[in-house]
């Protein structure tokens, strides 16, 4: 195996023990999980790796000066490795590491004396209160100059808590209105929030109706009762008022709904001319696979979550073909930076690896800016500069640019369909790489 980059310290469970009983070194060798191809590629890596010696990790007591003479720079990962968001934890994480080794091999940050990226991963669970937990630990031992997560909306809602309170600036690709909502000053969104992605849903796919010739009229909306679910919805909502389309089934459901029956008969009965469900992995399949399987052949626009990786099309086969999805990136609007990716770990770039990989940039960005680790100089070094090229430049829109509560303002939805193995971009038409496919009524 080539050995260019230390592997992640993967603190695989919070609830396990102290987070120093699962270190090991970081950015200088490959952890075997970031090569694994194949058909267990999505399934969790609980391996730990042994420390090697308390010299790898910067102390909360590492002075400014060693960091400007090269020393490490630790940036805390929380992602979800285990519970029933498991498989997007494992997604996030690895586009987070090929940024990093990317970063590292080409000479860490230059402005700190070429000091390498330091990714410390703890896992969250699926569980806000251990999301909280796990970044409390992370700030107070090891020294994090920012943290990365948390994947879903509940878990970077309350990670930000935690982050906000030690004054640690917080990156996300969460969806929620929420999370740059609450007057924060450390938390920075570099996709565009729920409702602008709930507007986008709708608002890509009705001009595509309307360029087949089949406008929609009626739209039907089921959701997931947890913050990603609530706000989208309420994008779609407002959109549909907008646009005069008359929304004939608004219904929210619990996260991890055990059968979906109960909706798809009252979603039968409503004759909506498309439907726009908001869920996660396990909830969209099974919504998707019921509808089909009953006969229901009306258009579907996802609202991301599970409705975006190769898990989605690899479980329903050709119930998957034709399904759209709004989302935030997608690899195919550039293949240059994203094919390394599945060369790598064997599938696409779903979006939570490009976004999480765009935080990472950012922040390195960031730190090249401030020549310092300083919360005070790396947040102001974020809020007040335009971020482009790289990886940050794969954002619809061109860029990261954080208005004064930490939003991304240049980031623009995009909306995608399923084509056979692939998700392409069909919306808008100065992106899209292929023209879409209606098959409404």
């Amino acid at each position: 195996m080539d050995r260019k980059g230390k592997g992640p310290i993967d603190f695989a469970d919070a609830r396990q023990g102290s987070l120093e009983n699962s270190v090991s070194k970081t950015c200088e060798t490959k952890s075997p999980a970031s090569s694994a191809k194949g058909p267990s590629r999505f399934a969790l890596n609980r391996r730990h790796f042994l420390a090697a010696g308390a010299a790898t990790l910067a102390t909360p007591y590492l002075s400014k000066i060693a960091r400007a003479q090269g020393s490490d720079v630790n940036v805390g990962v929380v992602v979800p490795l285990s519970g029933a968001n498991a498989q997007f934890g494992v997604n996030s994480r690895n586009g987070i590491q090929l940024a990093a080794d990317q970063i590292n091999d080409n000479g860490g940050i230059k402005a700190l004396g070429g000091a390498k990226i330091n990714l410390i991963i703890a896992d969250s669970t699926s569980t806000p209160t251990n999301a909280a937990t796990v970044g409390q630990r992370l700030i107070a031992q090891q020294n994090v100059v920012a943290i990365l997560g948390a994947y879903a909306s509940s878990l970077s809602l309350a990670l930000s808590e935690a982050t906000e309170r030690r004054d640690v600036p917080l990156l996300t690709m969460s969806f929620s209105d929420m999370i740059t909502g609450r007057g924060f000053k450390n938390v920075f969104q570099v996709i565009s929030k729920a409702t602008t992605m709930g507007a986008a849903q709708l608002q890509g796919p009705a001009g595509v109706a309307e360029k087949a010739g089949k406008p929609l009229k009626s739209i039907a909306i089921m959701y997931e009762d947890t913050a990603f679910g609530t706000s989208q919805a309420g994008g779609l909502r407002e959109t549909a008022a907008e646009l005069g389309i008359e929304v004939v089934m608004d219904e929210a459901y619990p996260l991890g709904i055990t059968d979906v029956t109960p909706l798809i008969n009252q979603l039968r009965g409503t004759n909506a001319d498309a439907v726009f469900p908001c869920s996660y992995l396990n909830d969209g399949v099974q919504i998707i696979r019921t509808m089909r399987q009953q006969g229901i052949d009306m258009p579907v626009i996802g609202g991301a979550g599970g409705y975006v990786i190769p898990d989605f099309r690899a479980a329903l086969g050709e119930y998957a073909e034709n399904v759209f999805s709004v989302a935030p990136s997608n690899y195919d609007l550039a293949p240059e930076l994203t094919d390394p990716f599945k060369e790598r770990f064997g599938y696409f770039m779903v979006h939570e690896a490009i976004e999480h990989a765009v935080c990472l940039d950012v922040l390195a960005k960031a730190l090249e800016i401030s020549g310092d680790t300083d919360s005070d100089a790396l947040r102001e070094a974020l809020r007040n500069n335009r971020f482009e090229g790289g990886w940050a430049g794969i954002i619809p829109g061109g860029g990261v640019d954080f208005d004064e509560t930490g939003l991304n303002t240049l980031a623009k939805p995009i909306i995608v369909q399923w084509r056979g193995e692939d998700l392409t971009t069909v919306w808008p038409d100065d992106v899209a790489t292929k023209d879409a496919v209606w098959a409404g009524k």
